[in-house]
């Protein structure tokens, strides 16, 4: 017998599956696009950063962009569109309680996030095979798979969150243009903090995604910005917060069409 949390799951999955272009083949040409003009072209010009070359350091910075964006993605878009054909009232009545329906989602973003920053890391190892000869292995296994739960579901969460409250697509559309992507970027996708001025250092250390993004790069490739007694714990308090301000926006927020 399937429970609601398995069926909401499960839709959910195949709703991206269905648009594989949009959720699969277009993080996949942007990953070869990113990975192509800045890895190759300008990364022959940029210095190693402590004995790793650019096209290594800026491989788990894309996985990471890729896996944050397209989990928020993910849990947003599914909210807003049951939201605006009116799909999204019949979850008040259905058996199943906010924690399902926050797990079922966060869930399936992570999936497809995760698709999307495999994706790129097969992509990157292509590059660094052709480029420098050598394979990119992964370095530290576990804090890999730590990081790339953790910030997918935080990003899951955040969708969740932000579309519960949005009442239109161009609010949703808003957030992540002058929120969020200005935060990636200035999370050190592309550049270590190290080659900033002292101020700017500081201010990037206040960016919360600096430390998921750093996370992840020392768990490929074993070289961070930022040391994991810190980065551990603050994308864990991170991920507490947004679990809460998921759960108080299904319990506030608009299920209602617009």
């Amino acid at each position: 017998m399937m429970t609601p949390f398995i069926a909401l799951f499960r839709r959910e999955i195949a709703r991206f599956l269905k648009v594989i272009v949009q959720t699969i083949v277009t993080p996949f040409v942007s990953s070869f696009l990113y990975l192509l003009i800045f890895g190759v072209s300008l990364g022959s010009t940029m210095p190693a950063h402590q004995g790793v070359a650019y096209l290594s350091f800026l491989i788990p910075g894309l996985m990471m962009m890729g896996l944050m964006n397209n989990a928020f993605q993910n849990s947003s878009s599914s909210i807003v569109s049951s939201k605006f054909s009116g799909d999204l009232e019949d979850l008040r009545v259905a058996p199943i309680s906010n924690q399902e329906i926050i797990w079922a989602m966060s869930l399936a973003a992570l999936v497809r996030g995760f698709i999307v920053a495999l994706i790129t890391y097969i992509v990157g190892t292509v590059f660094s095979w052709y480029q420098q000869g050598e394979i990119l292995y992964i370095a530290h296994p576990i804090y890999t798979l730590y990081f790339t739960i953790v910030a997918g579901l935080i990003f899951a969460l955040l969708g969740i969150s932000v579309a519960f409250w949005a009442t239109t697509f161009d609010q949703l559309s808003a957030f992540s243009a002058f929120i969020l992507l200005p935060l990636t970027y200035l999370g050190g996708v592309f550049l270590s903090i190290d080659h900033l001025h002292p101020f700017w250092q500081m201010l990037s250390k206040l960016n919360p995604l600096l430390y998921l993004i750093n996370g992840l790069r020392y768990g490929v490739i074993g070289v961070s910005d930022v040391g994991m007694e810190v980065a551990v714990p603050v994308s864990l308090l991170g991920f507490i917060i947004f679990y809460g301000l998921a759960n108080f926006s299904l319990k506030r927020g608009s299920f209602q069409r617009w």
